[in-house]
């Protein structure tokens, strides 16, 4: 049996946006791994453990206050959701710009902030944030997208600084993929004037010449949550094929 097989042995962890690809394979990989996921999304999305709006403060602290009460500690806390918006700084309205940021930004602060109190009742918390490469680089028409995952990026920094400061530690890392076969690719795809063109382009932008597998990033995450990477922290895992190394 696999080291990585036990890894998440009786561990809980809440895993936001875990209707969509990504947030489904690491709930998947979790369980995989002997843990249990807490799989939440918005309302009315099949299968999932608890209704979570990210963007709601109120949503935050009563979904907390339900896993306080049946479970009386949390052990992770996988904030997955997220949304991707296409369009350069002077075609992104507003609205859609406050839209990506509200979820990909806001969604992940409140996460960290109220899930603070039954992390530390755990003995081996750790938080994984899902960043992108677009946290790392920038694209002529991900203007929003790339705003809110830099700021993921800088907000796990910060938030990894602070929790190594309490009793036990609490481990922030973020984690960075580049495309990833799915439900975001597919809308950022179909967003495009030739949907297939852009898949093509998606795919030769990574020297490994294809996208990532869903699985392939919940692996760098289970090892995030894992005590295999129990002196990491702060640190940005990259799962890109190669796209940054350009």
């Amino acid at each position: 049996m696999a080291v990585r097989d036990k890894a998440l042995h009786d561990r809980i962890v809440l895993v936001t946006g875990a209707a969509g690809t990504l947030g489904s394979a690491i709930s998947t990989a979790i369980e995989a791994a002997g843990g249990q996921s807490i799989r939440t999304d918005l309302a009315g999305r099949a299968g999932m453990d608890l209704p979570l709006d990210v963007t709601r403060e109120d949503a935050w602290a009563e979904a907390m206050a339900g896993i306080a009460q049946r479970h009386g500690r949390l052990d992770g806390l996988v904030n997955s959701a997220g949304i991707a918006i296409l369009g350069d700084v002077e075609r992104t309205s507003f609205a859609d710009w406050k839209r990506v940021q509200t979820v990909n930004v806001d969604g992940v602060f409140l996460g960290c902030k109220y899930a603070m109190p039954l992390l530390v009742k755990s003995s081996a918390p750790s938080i994984v944030n899902l960043s992108s490469v677009s946290g790392l680089v920038g694209g002529a028409n991900l203007a929003a997208y790339n705003a809110s995952k830099g700021a993921v990026r800088l907000l796990t920094k910060s938030v990894a600084l602070s929790g190594a400061r309490t009793s036990p530690p609490v481990r922030w890392n973020s984690v960075h993929p580049a495309f990833v076969e799915g439900d975001m690719t597919d809308a950022i795809a179909l967003s495009a004037r030739d949907p297939d063109r852009a898949r093509e382009t998606m795919r030769r932008e990574i020297p490994l010449g294809r996208m990532a597998r869903p699985e392939e990033v919940a692996a760098a995450v289970i090892y995030l949550l894992s005590d295999a990477s129990s002196f990491v922290t702060g640190s940005e895992l990259v799962v890109d094929g190669g796209l940054v190394a350009k």
